[in-house]
């Protein structure tokens, strides 16, 4: 039989939040950031991720800079103060069942998000998550440099990401007799129109429309 593929997308889906626009909060909570210049522009950005008008290039710019001004070390261990005090409170009990119903099923589950490989991949773990795809920091000697490797996995570059994973496990979509995404935005989209079985999760207004016209599958997971 057939495996089946299960996509997350993390921020708002499996998430009741946005560990991305928290990140910045939590390091200007800690001393970390300069609050007025610092919250300002991540207000900003997070309102142009809604709208669909995202720069991603000027926000990765902005958002991975500070992983290059500490050592990687301290940053793992502030990641840890992150999950307990931020991220933890954001897991929901209906996401984590989800997830667990999909693994118990025998499908290939992953987590594909625009927020960046440090700030996820412990998250994705902490869902039980083995593989995921994020925006990757570049890093050069084991430290961050504040700059990006490859196509950062937002709107089409999702799907430029999710081929390209699976053909370096000599798979492709349409290998799976199944495929599920699971997102809340329409920034989505492009991936959401390639799976069979997409599912729009707590979403914002344009996806919640166009699912509504597609008949796709609405869920909440809050």
């Amino acid at each position: 039989m057939k495996q089946n593929l299960a996509l997350f997308d993390l921020d708002n889906t499996l998430l009741a939040g946005d560990s991305d626009y928290n990140w910045s909060l939590f390091l200007i909570a800690e001393g970390l950031l300069d609050a007025k210049t610092h919250q300002e522009r991540n207000e900003q950005f997070y309102q142009d991720y809604k709208n669909g008008c995202l720069d991603i290039y000027a926000f990765l710019e902005f958002q991975l800079k500070p992983l290059s001004q500490h050592p990687k070390k301290f940053l793992d261990a502030l990641h840890l103060k992150y999950m307990e005090k931020v991220i933890r409170p954001m897991m929901t009990k209906k996401a984590q069942d989800l997830v667990n119903q999909h693994k118990s099923a025998g499908d290939l589950c992953v987590v594909i998000t625009a927020t960046n490989s440090f700030v996820t991949k412990p998250i994705a773990a902490a869902y039980g998550i083995a593989h995921l795809i994020g925006t990757d920091p570049e890093m050069v000697n084991g430290e961050y440099t504040g700059g990006v490797t490859g196509v950062p996995s937002f709107q089409e570059g999702k799907v430029t990401r999710i081929n390209q994973w699976l053909a370096a496990r000599g798979q492709q979509l349409t290998d799976f007799n199944k495929s599920y995404f699971y997102s809340d935005s329409h920034n989505d989209l492009p991936l959401m129109k390639l799976v069979t079985h997409p599912v729009a999760v707590d979403a914002d207004a344009t996806l919640a429309e166009y699912a509504k016209q597609q008949g796709w599958a609405v869920i909440s997971l809050r």
